[in-house]
């Protein structure tokens, strides 16, 4: 590891779990410390206070909420299955557990406050809208509340379909209904006439009331200013609350914030999304006009982004003339809000073939007929905000293609041409899903965390920051993590991956890290299949490092701190604070092999008594008992569990 001043740190290979990778803006690096100096641990150390912090405001929240105690909903009737059976397609697992989830939520006394995570058209709008019914089948009314005037519009249309034989009174407020409509509704709101509303903060008014609100869905409350954020806040201790949000977030995050939100994910894509067919192309006039036609020629609709406001009028003439069969319309960020989002309800009505865009047009409209989209001078786009924008296209059940195009003239640096690469790459959802995190992790959590913790997240990195918060959550009370145990193999054994079986240097370091996750023996076999898949039969020091890292994980379990070679066999240290039970250890032990027995010393280790002769003889003898010894114990401790 290189340290300020090219000072280094040799890592031992089978410690190689130790060093995570830095994930962060990947265009500010992280400034470097001293090697022995104190900066690192102060940097972590502020971390962790501002986590105790979050932790302590997080958990005082939790705690009011649990003292009062909110409407409990009845539990499912035959109409909820009618309802649900009505969905053309099958749940994926992730959409059927949130849906689990929000429903338990919903039947216990106390108010529910849930953050539902997905990427944009994962179903996250299906799963809230079984809650919804859930509600108003207890008469209760729902409130969808959404940022901005188009998503209201687009929510309202998907509920009236969804609602259509339910008999439920759907209404919308927002700017495009006249002051009359706005006033009735809102009377009709207050009578208790309509069962769900969806509209913009303008449902956080003061002159709004609620016959019986009794579920509040808030898509991307990120997306609202704080006043508006306070009204929420002030209304999740009043009503069952959940939040939808389309910034995907990782599993490790999601675990370590497990006791802080309650938190659903939904991590895989609907299996009627069909990829996005993705083509990197030199721009050329003739491509683009093809491009747009075939898409024209099957009824569908094309986003043409160009990122330049100053000159996107120019490009709009150039355009037209190109393909003057087109209907085109121009969005930007610079306009008035109302004709913005003018244009961007035309193009949803169909009133345009092209959009010409800039990246206004990243989070918002889902338009299932626009299965085309173009990028002018994609190599000045991030990773994230490739992935983010070709998630626009490819909504429905039709084939839908992305063309990134970069100017012919233009030399792209080596950054660029790597984001394109990983982005042609990368087209399976899962897959795309997985690079996305690269860039979208740091501000992922961020968004789900606050833009307080948006710092710290990029002084430490991103993996620290998640191991930070387990050890501080456990501090705090929330949780059962505790610093990690760490432990030592000192054996004398040639174990490592040469360089003539794994040449690649970056593969290496990847699969060292894989190797030195190898806990069970299902482990070992996964990784042992994928070297051989694809570097072929390892050789001996590489079946060494597999077994070096195995004992590693067992005695790990066992509480173990160092591995070493004694005079008759193999010494562990026992540690007090991680060893389990001394009685259960004991039986396991004597069920196990009579070789294994307690060392006398200033520190409580166990032995194997071996006449092997060298420590690569004494290894495989050192791993059997170490693996028959964890399982036996494992069943004692169920066995006790079981009986009470």
């Amino acid at each position: 590891i290189q340290y300020n001043g090219n000072d280094k740190l040799y890592v031992p290979v089978e410690q190689l779990e130790r060093v995570q990778r830095y994930i962060g803006n990947p265009n500010q690096p992280p400034k470097l410390n001293s090697l022995g100096g104190g900066e690192w641990a102060r940097q972590k150390g502020k971390v962790r206070e501002s986590l105790k912090t979050l932790a302590f405001d997080l958990k005082k929240l939790y705690a009011e909420r649990m003292q009062k105690t909110g409407f409990a909903f009845s539990p499912d009737t035959p109409w909820q299955k009618e309802f649900e059976d009505e969905f053309p397609w099958e749940l994926t697992a992730d959409q059927a557990q949130s849906v689990r989830e929000i429903e338990a939520d919903m039947e216990s006394d106390r108010n529910m406050d849930r953050l539902l995570c997905g990427d944009v058209g994962y179903g996250k709008t299906e799963v809230s809208l079984r809650a919804a019914f859930k509600a108003i089948v207890d008469n209760k009314q729902v409130a969808l509340l959404a940022p901005t005037t188009i998503l209201v519009q687009q929510h309202y249309n998907t509920v009236v379909k969804r609602f259509h034989n339910t008999g439920a009174r759907i209404e919308y407020i927002s700017r495009f209904r006249p002051p009359k409509e706005q006033k009735r509704v809102l009377q009709e709101l207050a009578e208790g006439k309509i069962d769900l509303i969806v509209g913009t903060h303008r449902l956080l008014g003061k002159d709004v009331k609620f016959k019986d609100l009794g579920l509040l869905i808030v898509d991307e409350e990120q997306r609202f200013g704080v006043a508006h954020k306070e009204v929420i806040k002030h209304l999740k201790k009043q009503v069952d609350v959940l939040t939808l949000s389309a910034t995907p977030i990782p599993r490790t995050l999601h675990m370590s914030m497990t006791g802080i939100r309650d938190m659903s994910v939904l991590e895989t894509p609907p299996e009627e999304r069909i990829p996005v067919q993705t083509v990197v192309t030199e721009y050329a006039d003739a491509v683009i006009r093809d491009a747009i036609l075939r898409e024209l020629g099957r009824g569908g609709q094309v986003y043409f982004l160009y990122n330049r406001v100053r000159s996107i009028e120019t490009f709009y003439t150039r355009l037209r003339a190109l393909v003057p069969e087109a209907r085109i319309g121009i969005a930007h960020g610079q306009m008035k809000e109302h004709m913005l989002e003018d244009a961007m309800m035309d193009f949803y009505a169909g009133s345009y073939d092209v959009l010409l865009c800039t990246t206004i047009i990243e989070n918002g409209l889902d338009v299932p007929s626009a299965n085309t989209l173009i990028v002018y001078d994609a190599d000045r786009f991030g990773l994230s905000q490739l992935y983010q924008l070709r998630g626009r296209v490819g909504r429905s059940n039709r084939q839908a293609y992305a063309y990134f195009t970069v100017r012919p003239e233009r030399m792209l640096s080596e950054t660029a041409q790597q984001r394109l690469e990983a982005i042609r790459e990368f087209t399976e959802f899962g897959a795309g899903f997985r690079i996305a995190m690269r860039d979208l992790e740091i501000r992922g959590a961020g968004n789900i965390l606050g833009p307080e913790q948006h710092g710290h997240l990029a002084t430490v990195g991103y993996d620290m920051y998640c191991k930070l918060m387990e050890e501080t959550l456990a501090e705090v009370g929330q949780g059962v993590a505790r610093r990690e145990l760490e432990t030592r193999v000192d054996l004398q054994v040639d174990a490592y991956l040469p360089g003539d079986y794994v040449a690649d240097e970056k593969q290496r370091m990847e699969m060292y890290k894989r190797i030195a996750s190898i806990v069970t023996e299902e482990d070992r076999a996964e990784v042992l299949d994928e070297l051989i898949d694809r570097y072929g039969d390892p050789p001996e020091t590489v079946e060494t490092l597999l077994s070096v890292s195995q004992v590693r994980a067992l005695c790990n379990r066992l509480g173990v701190s160092r591995v070493a070679r004694g005079k008759a066999g193999a010494v562990m240290r026992l540690e007090d604070a991680w060893a389990p039970d001394p009685a259960l250890l004991l039986q396991a032990m004597t069920e196990t092999d009579a070789r294994l027995g307690l060392g006398k010393g200033s520190a409580v280790s166990l032995t194997l008594r071996s006449s092997a002769r060298t420590d690569r003889e004494l290894l495989p003898d050192l791993l059997r008992t170490v693996k028959t010894l964890v399982e036996k114990l494992d069943a004692l401790t169920a066995e006790k569990a079981q009986a009470g």
